[in-house]
This record gives C-alpha cells, sequence and structure tokens, in this order.
C-alpha cells in the first residue's frame, strides 16, 4: 500500500538517526504515514547530504550506523510510521578515496581489481585521471611517500604492489591513477562523472553484480520490514533506466518506489514498474494556479527595461546548454565523439543536438520524437552540419548503439547544468516561476489546465508524489507563494524595483532583478543568508564571475550592493515596506497552495519544517536546522483548541497541514477521485476547488484582485446538497449553494467533508 502522505528529513550528521527517531512522535501527531530520509549509506566524510556514498555496505557511521537505523525503525514501529529511503544508484563519491574501499582498490590494482568493473572508466585511454593537484607545473613535487601510500598534502592515494621504490615522482608514474592539475577535470576525465562534480564517479549498475553489492544493504532494510518506500535519485544518468527499475521492482516487489525524474512541460513518465516521480511536475502546477497570468507582457517591459535586451527563454536555454557540452561537460563530449572517429565534425554536431534538445533524455525506443525535434531544430541553427545531424541521428536513434546509449545519458547532464544551474540565475524576468520542472516561459497555470493535470495524474499515476519544496528546489514554497503576488502589483513592483536599480546598482541588471525579487520574497533575511545566495546566484549565473574563475571586483560591488540594503535606513525601511505590503497576500496563496498540493491526486510530501512559513532559498540555505520543539509546542496547542489567526507566525499553516494529512491518513477512500468545482458570481475565477469523492478543497487565488473587484459578493460554490463541515474551523455547512465569503471569512482556505 502506498503512503498516506511523507515528511522529507534532512538526516545528516548534525541531526543523525537517533536525533530523527525523536522527532516521529510528533510527525505521527502532524499527521503523516511515512518518514522519507535523506540517503542513509556511509557517505563521504562531513557530507551534509548523503548524495557522495562510499561504502554501500552500511549505514553510514556518522548517521549513528546501524544501531542507529534500528533506533529510528523501533520508534517509527511504535507510531505505526513506515521509512522511505532515498538511494543514489547512479554514482559514488571518490573525493576522498581511502574512505571508498572499492574506488581505492580499483586506484590500487588498476583493471585488475575485483571491483574495476563497478566504475564507469574508460580504460582504454590509459590511466585514471585526477585532477586534484594546484594550477602549478611543479605541483607534483610536492608529493610525498608516507604510510605506504601516496600524499599529496592531505589527499592520501594507493601505491599498487611492487611498485614503492623510488621518489614519489617515480612512484606516482607507475599507478593505474594519474594526478593532474584540477582544471584539466572538465576536459580529460576519463571516467563518468555525475554532472560536472569529478569527486562523485558514475557507477556501472546495469552490471547485476554490481547492482547486487550496491543494492544489498537496502534490500537487506527492505526485506527485514526496516523500509517500505525508496526514492531513486537521478534515474537519467543510468544506462538503461528501465532495465534498472525492472531489477529493482523484481527486488522489491511489493515497494513504493518513486523516481527523481524531471519532467519538462507535457513530458511523460516512461512505462516503469514505479508509483512516479518525486513531484517537480505537481510543483509546477500548483505554483503556477497562483501566478496571474495576464501580467505577462508587464514582466517583459520591464525585464526589456531593466537589461536592455530582449533575449528569448529559447535561445538562452540553447546557448547555455551549448556552452555546458563543449566546456564543462567537453570530455564526456570527447568521449562520445570518440565513438565516431570518421566524423571529423563529430564534437560540434553532437554538442548542438544535445543544446536542442527538448527533454533531459530519450529512453530508447521511447522518445525517438524528442532526437526528431533535436535534430530539426539543430538543422535550423545550423545548416551547414545537416548532413554531419543526419550521419549521426541515424545511430542516435538505434537504442543498441553505443553512441545513443551515452547520448542519452550526456543529454540530462547537459540539461539540469545548462538550464537549472545557469539559465535559471540568467533570465529573470519573474524568478516565481525559475524551479525545477517547470518552463520560464509559461508564466502561469489557468484553472482549466490545472484540472486537466490533475485528472490526468489520477488517470494515470495516482500514486505519484506530489511535493512543494525539496532540497533542490531553487527557492522555498513560501517565498515563491509571496512572490507570485507581484504577478497581481506589476505597476507597483515596477516603480520600486527601477528606483532600486538606480540607487544600488549591479554590472549585470539580469542579476540585479533577481537579487531583488529574491529579496522581498524572503524578507526579512539576515544578511549572511542573502550575502551567501548573492555569491551562488552570481556565480552559476557565470556572467559577472564564476566559480572557477572567480571576479572578485564584480563580487566585492555584489557584496556592497547587500550591504547597502541592510546599512542604509531609506532603502532598508522601503524594502520593508513593499514585502510587508506583499507579505499578507503571500500568506493568502501559501495556505492555498498547501491545501491544494496535500488535497491533489498524489501521495503529498512535506519538506522539513515547511508546515510553518519557510523562506529558504537555495541549498544549502534549505537543509538549515528546523525547530521541532517550537512545532511541536504550536501544534499541541492547536489541538487544545486554538484557532491561529493568518500571522507571521505560520500557525495556520501548521492547523492546515495537520489537519489534511490526518484526514488523508485516517479516510484514505475521501481521496479517491477528481471533479472540477466551479464558482459563480461575481469573482468566481478567484476560487480554485475540486471534490475528492467526499472532500472538496477550496482555495483563493489572486486576492490582491479579489480585494481591489470588492471581495466575494455573491459568489458561490454548487455542493450536492449534503451536510458538510470545515475541517479547519469545525463549522457545519448545508444546503444545494455555499457562500464563499461565508465558507472562507477565517481562513482563504477550507476543506469540506460530506456528514
Amino acid at each position: 500500500m502506498p503512503p498516506r502522505s511523507t515528511y522529507r528529513v534532512q538526516v545528516r550528521p548534525e541531526f543523525p538517526l537517533t536525533a530523527t527517531a525523536e522527532i516521529v512522535d510528533y510527525l505521527a501527531d502532524l499527521g503523516v504515514s511515512h518518514l522519507y530520509s535523506a540517503p542513509l549509506l556511509s557517505a563521504a566524510p562531513e557530507s551534509q547530504h548523503g548524495y557522495d556514498v562510499v561504502d554501500h555496505s552500511q549505514v553510514n557511521p556518522a548517521l549513528g550506523g546501524v544501531d542507529g537505523l534500528n533506533a529510528l525503525s523501533g520508534a517509527l514501529k511504535s507510531a505505526n510510521l513506515g521509512l522511505v529511503v532515498d538511494i543514489v544508484p547512479n554514482h559514488a563519491g571518490v573525493g576522498v578515496p581511502h574512505t571508498n574501499p572499492s574506488w581505492w582498490d580499483v586506484l590500487k590494482n588498476g583493471r585488475e581489481s575485483e571491483f574495476s568493473g563497478h566504475y564507469d572508466v574508460d580504460w582504454s585511454r590509459g590511466r585514471i585521471l585526477l585532477p586534484v593537484l594546484a594550477d602549478d607545473p611543479d605541483a607534483l613535487d610536492d608529493l610525498r611517500i608516507e604510510d605506504g601510500e601516496l600524499r599529496y598534502f592531505d589527499k592520501r592515494y594507493p601505491i599498487a604492489d611492487g611498485t614503492g621504490e623510488g621518489t614519489a615522482r617515480e612512484v606516482h608514474d607507475r599507478q593505474h591513477y594519474e594526478l593532474v592539475n584540477w582544471t584539466r577535470g572538465d576536459r580529460e576525465i576519463n571516467y563518468r562523472r555525475f554532472f560536472a562534480i569529478t569527486d562523485l564517479a558514475g557507477l556501472r549498475v546495469e552490471d547485476p553484480d554490481v547492482f547486487a553489492a550496491t543494492h544489498a544493504e537496502i534490500l537487506r532494510w527492505y526485506n527485514e520490514g526496516l523500509a517500505e518506500g525508496i526514492r531513486v535519485d537521478h534515474p537519467d544518468g543510468l544506462r538503461n533506466p528501465a532495465e534498472y527499475f525492472n531489477r529493482l521492482r523484481d527486488a522489491a516487489p511489493n515497494a513504493w518506489i518513486v523516481v527523481e525524474k524531471i519532467l519538462e512541460p507535457g513530458e511523460r513518465l516512461p512505462d516503469w514498474p514505479v508509483a512516479g516521480t518525486t513531484g517537480y511536475d505537481a510543483m509546477a502546477e500548483v505554483n503556477g494556479v497562483f501566478v496571474d497570468p495576464g501580467t505577462e507582457a508587464f514582466f517583459d517591459t520591464l525585464d526589456h527595461h531593466l537589461t536592455g535586451a530582449t533575449t528569448s527563454w529559447q535561445d538562452l536555454v540553447h546557448d547555455a546548454k551549448l556552452h555546458v557540452a563543449t566546456n564543462v561537460l567537453a570530455a564526456e563530449l570527447a568521449r562520445l565523439a570518440a565513438l565516431v572517429p570518421e566524423i571529423e565534425a563529430a564534437p560540434r554536431a553532437l554538442a548542438e543536438l544535445a543544446a536542442c534538445f527538448p527533454v533531459y533524455r530519450s529512453y530508447l525506443p521511447a522518445g525517438s520524437r524528442d532526437l526528431a525535434t533535436a535534430r530539426s531544430e539543430a538543422g535550423r541553427r545550423r545548416p551547414q552540419m545537416i548532413s554531419v545531424l543526419d550521419q549521426l541521428t541515424g545511430r542516435l536513434r538505434n537504442p543498441a548503439d553505443e553512441l545513443a546509449i551515452r547520448f542519452q545519458q550526456f543529454t540530462g547532464a547537459v540539461m539540469a547544468k545548462g538550464v537549472e544551474d545557469n539559465a535559471f540565475y540568467r533570465w529573470t524576468r519573474f524568478v516565481a516561476r525559475n524551479e525545477v520542472g517547470n518552463d520560464p516561459a509559461k508564466f502561469g497555470v489557468t484553472v482549466d489546465e490545472f484540472h486537466h493535470y490533475a485528472a490526468e495524474r489520477l488517470a494515470e499515476w495516482p500514486d505519484t508524489m506530489t511535493s512543494l519544496a525539496t532540497h533542490d528546489t531553487k527557492r522555498g514554497e513560501d517565498v515563491r507563494a509571496r512572490l507570485a503576488v507581484l504577478s497581481e502589483v506589476p505597476g507597483d513592483w515596477t516603480e520600486v524595483v527601477r528606483r532600486w536599480v538606480r540607487f544600488a546598482p549591479l554590472p549585470d541588471p539580469a542579476l540585479a532583478h533577481l537579487l531583488w525579487q529574491v529579496t522581498v520574497g524572503a524578507w526579512p533575511i539576515s544578511r549572511e543568508r542573502l550575502q551567501a545566495y548573492a555569491v551562488k546566484a552570481a556565480r552559476e549565473a557565470g556572467t559577472g564571475t564564476s566559480w572557477l574563475s572567480p571576479d572578485e571586483g564584480f563580487e566585492t560591488a555584489l557584496r556592497e550592493l547587500v550591504d547597502r540594503i541592510f546599512d542604509d535606513p531609506a532603502l532598508h525601511r522601503e524594502i520593508a515596506d513593499f514585502a510587508a505590503s506583499i507579505t499578507p497576500p503571500g500568506w493568502s496563496n501559501s495556505l492555498g497552495q498547501k491545501l491544494v498540493q496535500l488535497t491533489m491526486p498524489g501521495v503529498p510530501d512535506v519538506y522539513q519544517g515547511t508546515e510553518l512559513w519557510d523562506h529558504s532559498l537555495v541549498d544549502p540555505d534549505n537543509r538549515r536546522p528546523v525547530d521541532f520543539a517550537a512545532r511541536r509546542e504550536l501544534l499541541g496547542r492547536i489541538d487544545d483548541g486554538l484557532l491561529p489567526p493568518v500571522d507571521e507566525t505560520g500557525a495556520a499553516k501548521l492547523l492546515v497541514t495537520s489537519r489534511v494529512l490526518r484526514l488523508r491518513r485516517q479516510r484514505p477512500e475521501l481521496f479517491t477521485g477528481y471533479r472540477p468545482v466551479f464558482a459563480e458570481g461575481r469573482a468566481p475565477d478567484h476560487v480554485l476547488a475540486f471534490d475528492r469523492g467526499g472532500v472538496v478543497a477550496v482555495a483563493t487565488r489572486l486576492p490582491v484582485g479579489l480585494s481591489r473587484h470588492g471581495g466575494w459578493g455573491d459568489t458561490t460554490l454548487s455542493l450536492d446538497g449534503h451536510s458538510w463541515t470545515e475541517v479547519f474551523t469545525n463549522t457545519s455547512y448545508g444546503g444545494n449553494r455555499l457562500a464563499v465569503a461565508e465558507l472562507l471569512h477565517t481562513y482563504p482556505v477550507a476543506l469540506l467533508v460530506k456528514e
């Protein structure tokens, strides 16, 4: 049976398994059915996320090891809760070699290692290149031999048997690996990476022995009843995702399996034996329906005024992806091109096809249309390469061709790095829509579109996860909810942001617009958090500075801008006043999107801490500690009869979250259907409502416009004549038509249960 709902916890060394066990009673009171944890296998030293697994055979000792997992499992069973675990089949952590036994053995013994088949290494290119040396031609002079190992400052490397005589340089030259300048990583590395991270090496889980070795511990948890669900990280990096999921399903026949698959708008999940995705598609729909689609032209005009340019999202994405393919992932591109040595222009043509690919990847034979789309667009942009493109696509559509297999792995990395980690920070007309799984060119989602998507999800993937925030989202759910208000006040926003950019200019005007939006969306925010976000955003954008080549002058100007926000009394007051003006309608949007996500078809996930207002920014900001004691105490007060106002405490959001989750857990039969419920009267467009089969969710949308037009007036909802109880206020209603003004008098949302 799938979970009724999940609660994501970032289990980490500072919040280990024993600490997680201590909040299980709170999660049970909140109403969730399953705890959904970050990866739990042994990870790289001091890892804060666990996606850099170094030993698949044990629970991470830094999290409490097997004793900690048993303690958590005992607490969950006592509370009648289940566990969903996050697993990482695509890659392993290799940045600290001595902590990863299999990688250490590969470095020591090369192709003769019993683990040489575990990693996706191109052995034809000689020794494994490890880009760790300083950018200094004499860096190898700093090598030394110590305790039978080769050392480079604090880094340790094995020495193959019989090769330890002589100087450190001589010993190094006899090894199965070669330490090289760190700048050569993107160009020459000869093992598949996770995106462009050289510390994460690709695993060959397509090999049954590798699958067995890397999944034995996880499957033990499943077989012993410690875990009931599995979340699979980054399936797009796998050689054959369908084969992988079939094998996983065979090994865990009754597990609830969801995949971190980012679907582009309109893209369908392949027919894998899984319950669905981790919910980015639902997030885009829920966020979008609270945006006013009628003001898109205002933001186009403002963006042009601020930047002095008119750049389409499509062209920006193409250029960003092409740069990634030819520079950031140059080593992967070279490995692809080596498979077609007879075509001199293969590198350029393959990069162009990847830049034009409309989705993250295809899953041949499915996805051939996406390849055709990429071929057509690449030919339009590069007509002189049409013959080469045709030669390549002939092979790229063949599922058995090694070129086609690796190209599918390549396009996902190009999309992720080019769009999520670059274009999202450069195309900044309205950043509430710059989110993983969404197309920012689609300004908003209509009510009719939302109903269509929801009904489709119920019919095709009823047990998929839905989410509003994850550790990978660019902004917290309540930041996006408040920024959605800007779509209702484009004139007010235009006036203040034009004044601010003149008062505190930045050489990159697009980045400046991003920062001003984030500032009002997350306000109040500390100077330190905003400084850290600003630098990260600027380096991701790569226009004024970058991760590889930080521009101190630009970053100084950036920090001075942030300092001015806090140090200039007039500017500080104006920002605070504007943020205050959009905060109450932002609260309405937050409650609305929370209610919709928790009640719509699918299995809702609550990201840690978001049962109260959460104005987090991008990772690592969204991994900050959560005050569970405060949430526990506040939930107790609500259960004692407190009917909290919609205010800065966020207690109203906790009320909505707990009451919906409890209802889903106690009466799942009420959430088995989907029927749109439409309003009539003065303000029908400001209502989003649907009946799940005995429970009706009602949310306010576009609250500023509603206020401007005089409120609800005679707006009514048509019900079926039964008596209904509103869950949040415990008020009874009856009759065929219900006045929305009465229903939403206390809160901008309502949940009606048929008596």
